[in-house]
């Protein structure tokens, strides 16, 4: 019999409420089956646990009041329908070897899968990779539940890692791990990273024989794409470079048309590049955005973009192209603030790059992150400003969360301002029990940011219902033809 592993995502929105829902196929866990499927004789199946089939939302708002309290309750409680599908899973599947992709918000949630793994079969190997253990690294093995880490990217590593598992072969010649040893733990030598991205298999390719409940996803499940890994900039806070790097690896824009066939082939119609960088440079944005219109006429797709390389031309391809949606990381609305993050950008510049994505009629979607160790209470009014302020369809409101690994998580140590018992997990982006600013106390950080979300849940509820009454006027004029009056009409209510 060939060995098993198993490839989980652990739950997060469902620990807010169980009806809430990850509806995606986690590209993590596409990339790691396709390479083991490739690779390997390893039976491998994919498992997003964060998944509910009937899942009643579609967005998930940063400050989530209520739910985080929900979401740490639901932690502790064995007897939550999730724990018990997780259960039930692995007695199903009984695998040798359980993985566990997790990133520093539901690290937490990873530890309680590997418990339970543990628990069922104290025998199994359980391996924690994804940006977390990329970023606390040894740590990690303090957990005794957790048995191998995986650092940066695990494609290489863990079809490596397998290979020498099965041969019964000692794990130091693996590079890009770390583990125990007779009481010991071993950290063997960082894996380069991988050059050419084109040879990886697509992570939606092996999806319908290999992932858990694959007939219950919706097919927008699988509209995920990553053209590029690396990043050129430099933030402050980012802990993307400790498992990309800083050098950008672009695919080659033949390997990404090849796989959009792929997924209109599943029947996808709208793609999301998950890139943290679109595409890097104006160049590739261009030559990507011909192809697309080339192969793809009437393809519809979304990315995330840096205010720096906004042009209008630039953002004229991309919608003719199909583009329909920016998320656009603004961050602050101070420019010192924009300074210490090292953004190298100025928020006059941010105002100027959304002034052109909306003359181009793209929805717009701004992203705020408040919290950071030099705010003050003016460096947040000028953001509330900002979110005022700013043309967008949507603003997403986060906390600042400094991750272990990264720089500025050194910097609030050295600084006071991480606690001994601090976890991300319990202590994230949603959550209103941690301040790590230099000149404000809790107290009075909570009551500020309190303000900003109600103002900016207004702003967005706002512009869901111009945008609902913008498609039913719009209706009207396709089902009774009477146009230029009802537009301009349409255009007075709005500018008003």
């Amino acid at each position: 019999m060939k060995n098993k592993i198993l490839l989980i995502e652990p739950p997060y929105f469902r620990l807010f409420k169980n009806s809430y829902s990850l509806d995606i196929y986690p590209l993590a866990l596409g990339y790691l089956s396709g390479v083991i499927k490739q690779h390997t004789s390893w039976n491998v199946t994919t498992y997003n646990a964060d998944f509910n089939e009937n899942s009643e939302f579609t967005e998930f708002g940063f400050l989530a009041g209520q739910g985080f309290k929900n979401y740490i309750k639901n932690l502790e409680d064995p007897s939550m329908h999730v724990w018990k599908e997780i259960e039930q899973t692995i007695l199903d599947l009984k695998p040798d070897v359980v993985g566990i992709s997790t990133n520093s918000s539901n690290f937490a949630s990873a530890l309680k899968v590997a418990k339970l793994v543990k628990k069922i079969n104290n025998n199994t190997l359980v391996i924690l990779g994804g940006s977390h253990p990329s970023t606390a690294g040894k740590d990690i093995l303090k957990n005794d539940e957790v048995d191998v880490i995986v650092v940066g990217e695990g494609e290489r590593t863990i079809v490596e890692l397998l290979k020498f598992i099965e041969d019964n072969k000692d794990l130091e010649q693996v590079e890009g791990i770390i583990f125990k040893k007779e009481g010991n733990i071993i950290e063997t030598p960082r894996r380069p990273l991988i050059e050419n991205l084109d040879s990886l298999p697509f992570p939606h390719e092996f999806a319908p024989e290999i992932l858990k409940d694959y007939n219950k996803y919706p097919v927008t499940a699988f509209k995920s794409i990553f053209s590029t890994r690396g990043c050129p900039f430099n933030c402050f806070y980012c802990g993307a470079r400790e498992i990309w790097g800083r050098k950008p690896r672009i695919r080659s824009v033949e390997n990404v048309i090849k796989e959009i066939k792929l997924l209109q082939e599943l029947g996808v119609k709208f793609i999301n590049f998950r890139d943290d960088l679109f595409r890097i440079n104006n160049d590739q944005i261009k030559k990507l955005c011909l192809a697309i219109l080339e192969h793809f006429p009437g393809l519809k797709w979304v990315c995330e973009f840096s205010a720096k390389l906004v042009d209008d031309a630039t953002i004229k391809i991309m919608k003719k192209a199909g583009c329909y949606k920016i998320l656009l990381s603004v961050e602050s609305g101070n420019n010192f603030i924009l300074d210490k993050m090292r953004k190298n950008v100025t928020i006059e510049e941010i105002f100027n790059a959304c002034k052109i994505i909306k003359s181009n009629r793209i929805e717009l979607s701004a992203l705020f992150m408040v919290g950071f160790p030099y705010e003050t209470e003016e460096t947040l009014k000028d953001t509330l400003k900002a979110i005022k302020k700013i043309k967008a369809d949507s603003v997403t409101l986060s906390t600042f969360c400094p991750y272990p690994g990264t720089e500025i998580f050194k910097f609030c140590k050295e600084h006071n301002l991480i606690k001994e018992d601090y976890n991300p997990s319990l202590q994230n982006h949603q959550s209103r029990e941690h301040c790590f600013c230099l000149n404000l106390d809790q107290e009075k950080f909570n009551t500020l940011v309190s303000k900003m979300e109600k103002i900016t849940d207004n702003k967005n509820r706002r512009n869901r219902i111009k945008k609902l009454f913008s498609l039913r006027i719009f209706d009207m004029i396709k089902e009774t033809g009477i146009k230029k009056n009802v537009k301009n009409g349409v255009r007075l209510i709005f500018k008003k």
